[in-house]
């Protein structure tokens, strides 16, 4: 006997927040704002002095601006729905919108790890070929190593899209996350999901392993070129201005690293940590990235101090 069973499929998801934290979302999202509004403040600035002051206008600093509005699309995508579960209890998204932010939000991180192997390269040519920088980082190179990026980053990500459209959803509505993030939903689909996980996790793991060796093979020849030097003053000089690279590069790839460890070998460790862990790697790294490089470079430093003293004595 054959029968013939209907599924009502499933159109709309229900994003919990922080599980188990219900009650305190509107707690919770006075940092989650007070991120936000950094960010966006930051990166802003970051992006006008560096458009604005014509010494700024070199590789490193074009690609410090594309990390910039990198990280303002990502807070927007993240962010601002968690604003809205947290204030005004928006907890439904539509699949298709759901689909749609899990792939911006994969994208960027994907294309924000692409950048800072360029800006290591941009570091590795200006301390271990110096003689050479304005020949191998022109316009065009910055352009070319920014478009690699960002094409790795869509074409990458782009598959997990269309192997969640085949599964069947018709059970399970409930994501216990902020945000739509690409394991949380493929685990609500009502079908075997062997070639989602498997895609997902071989993506992820090429992507950070190749960046993360691209930027180390980087550093470690800066350090054997740093080291060859024989004035202490230059060698401080040189790794000076890797700094902010690499308190960056701690920035994005330790949140990152803690959500992985927590989600593989933490077991006993709460959902809602699991979830904090996952938003923080999402909403901390954007705006510590302008405050480092606020702090840590010269020239950026030196032009928002004066841009905000003209401000100053313009008003008075």
């Amino acid at each position: 006997m054959v029968h013939n069973t209907t599924h009502q499929y499933i159109s709309i998801f229900y994003l919990v927040g922080i599980p188990g934290l219900e009650n305190f979302h509107y707690l919770i999202s006075i940092p989650v704002c007070f991120l936000f509004v950094m960010t966006l403040l930051g990166n802003s600035i970051i992006i006008a002095t560096i458009k604005l002051e014509p010494s700024l206008h070199q590789p490193m600093y074009f690609f410090l601006c594309m990390l910039a509005m990198n990280d303002i699309f990502l807070t927007c995508s993240t962010s601002l729905k968690m604003l809205a579960i947290f204030w005004f209890n928006e907890h439904w998204i539509e699949f298709d919108v759901c689909l749609t932010q899990m792939y911006f939000i994969h994208t960027l991180c994907t294309f924000e790890s692409a950048i800072l192997v360029a800006m290591a390269f941009d570091r590795f040519v200006a301390i271990c070929l110096p003689l050479h920088y304005s020949t191998i980082l022109t316009t065009a190179m910055v352009i070319k190593l920014a478009v690699i990026g960002l094409l790795r980053a869509v074409f990458i990500v782009l598959p997990c899209l269309f192997l969640i459209k085949r599964l069947p959803y018709y059970t399970s509505y409930i994501i216990p996350h902020t945000y739509c993030e690409h394991m949380a939903v493929v685990k609500l689909a009502s079908a075997n999901t062997l070639i989602n996980r498997a895609y997902g996790i071989s993506a992820a793991l090429s992507v950070t392993i190749l960046d993360i060796w691209l930027i180390a093979t980087s550093y470690i020849k800066i350090l054997q070129a740093v080291f060859r030097l024989s004035s202490q003053n230059a060698r401080s000089k040189a790794l000076g201005t890797c700094a902010a690279h690499v308190c960056t590069i701690l920035a994005f790839y330790t949140p990152a690293l803690f959500s992985f460890l927590t989600h593989r070998i933490g077991k006993n460790v709460s959902p809602s940590v699991h979830i904090i862990l996952a938003s923080m790697y999402l909403l901390v790294p954007p705006t510590v990235n302008p405050l480092v490089y606020g702090v840590k470079t010269k020239q950026i430093r030196d032009r928002v101090l004066s841009l905000f003293s003209h401000l100053k004595i313009t008003v008075y």
